[in-house]
């Protein structure tokens, strides 16, 4: 009997110890229980149970305390993050907002009529991080979103955006968006000579947030605190969480980048799984 637990005891903490190294491998893509149990060849069930008995958590609860840990270390030079973005310029691309943006700002006056005259172009596209939905004007990119690869969830998606700016014309021309949806995920196509254009329509409160996002640099990341400071408004932190959050054009606009002030991975309009997954595939691009 003895030596039969003893087997038993070796080949579960094989298990656990293969399961660590597989989460701490693969973190950055946000496994579900399914992937790893397929990555074990063991139900999802049974590694819980021993994962839990081992290390007193469960899989998905370290994977939680993985992520927390690299979005800590994202932080640890908040502080200076955005006022050194400010002085580098574009001299240092690998540190610096990697797709080299061209903005603009809508007039207050499109905003305040949600869009009344506007004329808006869609598509949906395949991205990294499931199906995106772009929306442009004839100046530039105006809305980024993400969506699931079902009629449903792209109708859902589409319909948020129009809310967005409800008075505006929305067209379907997924020719048209092709072409900007291509550069945005491809790293070889971020040219400082070339920058993506896109187009800011929201409040003037909104439009500064926005813009101040656009200096956090890549690989990086900071919080709703410290972009209130840095628009030197040091209690506004709430009312920069709800511009964050607002953000249309998300991805190329990192609001992504933003997190709590202890590190957690919180709020994001496109889900919070889909956030982490953004930001480990930025750190395996640094």
């Amino acid at each position: 009997m003895t030596l039969y637990n003893n087997e038993k005891n070796d080949s579960h903490y094989q298990l656990v110890q293969n399961m660590i190294e597989w989460l701490h491998e693969n973190y950055q893509s946000q496994p579900d229980m399914k992937q790893l149990s397929h990555a074990m060849g063991k139900k999802p069930q049974e590694l819980t149970h021993i994962f839990k008995q081992w290390a007193g958590i469960t899989p998905m609860t370290f994977l939680q305390a993985l992520t927390l840990d690299h979005a800590r270390h994202l932080l640890r030079e908040k502080s200076t993050i955005l006022e050194a973005s400010l002085d580098l310029g574009f001299s240092s691309p690998a540190r610096l907002h990697d797709l080299f943006i061209s903005h603009e700002a809508m007039s207050p006056g499109v905003y305040k009529a949600k869009g009344a005259g506007l004329v808006l172009t869609y598509g949906f596209h395949p991205s990294p991080f499931g199906i995106a939905l772009l929306i442009m004007t004839e100046k530039g990119i105006a809305g980024l979103g993400f969506c699931e690869d079902t009629k449903q969830d792209k109708d859902r998606a589409l319909e948020d955006m129009m809310g967005r700016w409800p008075n505006a014309n929305f067209i379907e021309a997924p020719d048209k968006t092709l072409p900007p949806m291509e550069r945005i995920f491809s790293k070889h196509e971020w040219q400082q000579e070339q920058p993506l254009k896109i187009v800011m329509i929201g409040t003037d409160f909104e439009i500064r947030v926005w813009e101040t996002l656009l200096k956090i640099p890549f690989g990086f990341a900071t919080t709703y605190g410290d972009i209130a400071k840095f628009l030197d408004k040091p209690k506004a932190a709430r009312a920069v969480g709800r511009a964050v959050g607002k953000n249309p054009i998300s991805f190329v606009v990192p609001c992504h980048r933003v997190l709590g002030n202890s590190g957690a991975i919180t709020g994001y309009h496109w889900g919070i799984t889909r956030k982490k997954a953004i930001l480990g595939w930025e750190t395996g691009l640094v």
